[in-house]
């Protein structure tokens, strides 16, 4: 067959989404002229041959997935993704779609047509009743019908189920009456979903019916529903003695895991009323090692003059990456007959295949279609003679190229020429093709070269240019996502190098965070800025993303942070080297006008891998395969992607002050943050008039309370230390407080004015006053007195003092641990001293869990006394006698 030319001509184009059709749930079927086609969604178009145009389209419930062609009853079975197997009288469907509505007739260019490829279903399409499903269930993953019999393929959870159910006869309810046999197949992989809804499986299973030569089963029967008859003598060898005495039709399946198995079918319909384990039903014949896409039948051997039905002679099973296994009988050396298993391997992977009615199978691949030839060119099998034994099987197969590609469901149609063959192949992007072959050996004699042969020539010469360009195109476009997915990966790469590598100093790619106050949309909203500076050679493209993720004070004590915490994701356009890029986010406050702090601010550089190495994976081309479609991206890590950190910003109290007393009047700071308001105090405070104020909770206790009060003292040796020479020109108290403000917005007016005290307002519109002032403490060190810095925090608010002093701690304990690490040491103290100070601060702890307990048992009258000694003890735990060294 070197040198085999198709004829290949467009009959229709089909909807398909863009990138094409992807192989494995595409089916096709045959009955005269009609054509049964199912492109993998939930469309099932029937296109009448004859008359060149789609006679009906049924949209059905869910994808579909298989379809079954039962000839004598005239019936469609269609099994529905996660729905069920729906029942279709094809004598009742007469609705037809005119040529004018369809225009889905191609007649050699209409295939190209915007109108097939936009992804929308044919003006006139028929729904199919829910009533139409005749054995719902989710599990299912693909059946075959065999005379009175419905067999299903169920994935369970660890299992793969396969059960028997007694179908109506012709005219009755085509619902199935009941289950007559069960029995669990070899382990499946869980799916990766939840257990209520699986993930639909990468391969479907492949499931048909093999009956033995003589059987009662009609040979049309089994042909038409996608089984076959094979010889008597193989039969027997491959399925038992028990199979050739019941003359049983055996139930062939092969697994997405690379099992071969069989099951036969009268003893499985008895299993329930026979003793033993039901799993001993179940042979397993082989594992290819790899998915099993295809089960089919050839007859190798030549006939005698005098046998007249041809039965197959020959099993085949191809695996998803080519490898194929075919079974036949054969003598021994003792003169036995045995079965003879043989592997090869074909170029894959494997999209579909199919047998023909002579020794020629085919098989698509991603960039071809080819067919291989498995005859026997011996002598005709003679069973009493062991010399006439079946020739045995090639020690190679070299298949022949057809120079078609991107095919993903293929048929032999039944119209076959004498002397050749006839395929029916429908091509990634919708094409309903036919394919004509002449398998003729012998290279047939010049003719006459007349205009009309000429006129053939010349279309079938420009048919093939077109395949092999689209074929070219689609490569070429492959290879270009591919290079473009590795370029990228390579800048990837090189980017976290320099990000990890960078243990001290400037990093090479950094993320730094400010915050100021705004308006927006009539209210205060403390925002902060971004800024990703890009220090490197390299530049961040496509994949690139910042992802800052906010997570506030209250939420940083719950269990599950990433549920909590708020992140945003930016993706990056383009920062190539030496550029900047800003990125300004809202902090607070929230929908109940409260900003809780402190806030905590992280960026992170990710990298996402789906999105980069997902088009080179999956290319949006003609030449899916079904192992490279959504499911293969498991492939990727699981999160997808690489995370680079870059910074952690806190936000705290002393940030996020204002201080609309020292704005100029030219730059007034916008005022503080008014609460929401109360409707009832509003109308309260319109009742009693102007210059009158609400006796409320909050103006009560900033009326009467003493404001809260807390302070901490460190030496002015630590201070200067610290603050080096930046303090020069102004006091020292002056530079501790610029110090403490340092990441505040207003910290320019507080140099200018040189102030040692200040009071401003918190975001919620109270007051806090910060207060640095320079004492003497004694007793503490053997040397005598020691210069210290008081800084005192004072508030209405409880809460809002908490805060700022909490700031301020963190402020002090990031500046002992810098100098500690320098070498430092503190003077001679007194340790009598500082273990009084500590009796003192344990009695105060003990005497406030006392209180505490207190306040439980206490009436509301005694409470109130309770609550002012604790309140007192907790001003002596604020300002403690502790010093900073």
């Amino acid at each position: 067959m070197v040198g085999l030319t198709p004829r290949v001509d467009y009959l229709a184009g089909f909807c398909c989404p863009l990138g094409g059709l992807a192989a494995g749930k595409p089916r096709m079927l045959c009955l005269g002229a009609e054509i049964f086609l199912s492109t993998g969604s939930e469309l099932v178009y029937v296109y009448d041959r004859e008359r060149g145009l789609l006679t009906a389209v049924y949209k059905f419930p869910g994808q579909v997935w298989h379809l079954e062609l039962l000839a004598l009853r005239r019936a469609l079975y269609v099994l529905c993704a996660r729905r069920g197997i729906y029942c279709l009288s094809l004598d009742q469907a007469s609705r037809s779609v005119s040529q004018d509505d369809g225009d889905d007739k191609d007649d050699g260019d209409d295939g190209d047509s915007e109108d097939s490829q936009d992804g929308e279903p044919p003006s006139s399409v028929i729904p199919v009743d829910p009533d139409a499903c005749v054995l719902p269930d989710a599990t299912l993953c693909t059946f075959t019908v065999l005379d009175d019999v419905l067999i299903t393929l169920a994935q369970g959870p660890t299992q793969w189920k396969m059960q028997l159910f007694k179908c109506p006869c012709p005219g009755e309810d085509p619902r199935p009456r009941g289950q007559i046999g069960e029995v669990e197949l070899s382990t499946c992989i869980p799916p990766a979903g939840s257990p209520r809804e699986p993930t639909a499986p990468h391969f479907l299973p492949v499931l048909c019916c093999v009956s033995p030569q003589g059987s009662r089963v009609l040979h049309s029967h089994l042909r038409g529903s996608g089984g076959f008859t094979l010889e008597e003598t193989l039969f027997g060898l491959l399925f038992g003695a028990d199979a050739s005495l019941l003359e049983s039709p055996v139930i062939l399946c092969g697994l997405p895991d690379g099992h071969l198995c069989c099951v036969v079918l009268k003893t499985l319909v008895t299993s329930r009323l026979a003793p033993g384990d039901p799993k001993a039903l179940v042979k397993i014949l082989h594992h290819l090692e790899e998915p099993v896409v295809f089960i089919g039948a050839l007859r190798t051997e030549l006939l005698a003059e005098d046998v007249e039905e041809s039965h197959s002679d020959c099993l085949v099973a191809l695996g998803h990456h080519g490898r194929t296994l075919v079974m036949k009988a054969s003598w021994d050396e003792a003169g036995n007959l045995v079965p003879v298993l043989r592997e090869y391997c074909l170029p894959g992977p494997v999209l579909c295949a199919a047998c023909g009615r002579g020794s020629c199978m085919y098989h698509s691949t991603p960039s071809d279609l080819c067919v291989v030839d498995l005859a026997w060119r011996g002598t005709p099998w003679d069973p009493t003679q062991p010399d006439g034994s079946p020739g045995g099987l090639p020690s190679l197969l070299c298949p022949t190229t057809l120079n078609v590609c991107s095919v993903v469901t293929l048929s032999v149609s039944p119209r076959a020429p004498e002397g050749g063959a006839e395929l029916l192949a429908l091509s990634a992007k919708g094409r309903l093709m036919t394919c004509r072959l002449d398998l003729n050996s012998e290279t047939p004699c010049p003719t006459r070269v007349t205009a009309a042969n000429t006129g053939q020539k010349i279309k079938e010469f420009l048919s093939g240019i077109f395949t092999v360009s689209e074929r070219v195109s689609s490569l070429k476009k492959a290879v270009d996502q591919r290079n473009k997915a590795l370029t990228c990966l390579n800048e990837a790469m090189n980017v976290s190098c320099a990000l990890l590598s960078t243990e001290e100093g400037p990093r090479p790619i950094s993320c730094t965070t400010t915050t100021s106050w705004s308006r927006l949309q009539l209210q205060d909203m403390l925002t902060a800025t971004c800024l990703l500076e890009n220090s490197s050679d390299f530049s961040l493209d496509q994949g690139w993303a910042l992802c800052v993720q906010v997570l506030t004070s209250s939420r940083a004590s719950e269990l599950d942070l990433a549920s909590s915490a708020v992140t945003y994701t930016i993706p990056v356009d383009r920062l190539g080297p030496g550029s900047r890029w800003e990125v300004t986010l809202p902090l607070g406050p929230g929908e109940d006008g409260v900003l809780d702090l402190p806030v905590t601010v992280s960026c992170t550089l990710f990298y996402s891998l789906r999105e980069v190495v997902g088009g080179a994976l999956i290319p949006s081309d003609s030449f899916n395969d079904p192992s490279l479609d959504e499911h293969s991206l498991d492939v990727l890590p699981e999160q997808e992607g690489i995370c680079l950190p870059l910074s952690k910003h806190t936000v705290d109290m002393l940030q996020c002050l204002r201080f609309p007393s020292l704005a100029t009047p030219h730059m007034q700071a916008p005022g503080p943050l008014s609460p929401a308001s109360d409707p009832v105090d509003t109308f309260l405070g319109a009742c009693l008039g102007p210059g009158s104020e609400l006796a409320g909770p909050a103006s009560l206790q900033a009326k009467y309370l003493p404001p809260s009060v807390a302070a901490i003292k460190m030496s002015v040796e630590l201070l200067r230390a610290t603050l080096g020479d930046s303090h020069s020109g102004v006091s020292l108290c002056c530079a501790t407080l610029q110090w403490l403000l340092a990441e505040n917005a207003a910290v320019d007016i507080l140099r200018a004015r040189a102030l040692s005290s200040v009071q401003g307002v918190a975001p919620d519109g109270t007051d806090v006053h910060l207060i640095v002032r320079e004492v003497v403490v004694t007793d503490l060190c053997l040397a005598g007195p020691i210069q210290a810095m008081e800084i005192q925090v004072e508030s209405s608010s409880l809460a809002n003092m908490c805060r700022a002093h909490h700031a301020v701690i963190g402020r002090m304990q990031r500046m002992v641990m810098e100098q500690a690490a320098q070498g430092s040491s503190p003077p001679d103290l007194r340790v009598q001293c500082l273990r009084q100070i500590q009796a003192n601060h344990e009695m105060l702890l003990r005497e406030v869990h006392t209180l505490r307990d207190r306040l439980c048992m206490e009436d509301e009258a005694r409470s109130r006394t309770t609550a002012e000694r604790l309140l007192q003890v907790y001003r002596q735990l604020r300002s403690p006698s502790l010093l900073l060294l």
